[in-house]
């Protein structure tokens, strides 16, 4: 969380800063609870990705 009470979203496969050009963000696909941040660059190079939740990984 940062100063201004908002948390910055990472990219969940390497930890870039969201958003960014090309990133996203989208509920777990198997628990609905985590949000799921994803680059450009791991979007276009299927870079795996897990849910610090509920342990789902996806590519």
């Amino acid at each position: 969380m940062t100063m201004s009470g908002r948390v910055d979203l990472r990219c969940s496969s390497c930890g870039r800063a969201l958003p960014g050009p090309g990133g996203t963000q989208f509920p777990c696909p198997q628990c609905g609870e985590a949000t799921i941040g994803r680059c450009a660059r791991c979007r276009d190079q299927s870079v795996n990705y897990a849910c610090g939740k509920c342990g789902f990984e996806g590519p």
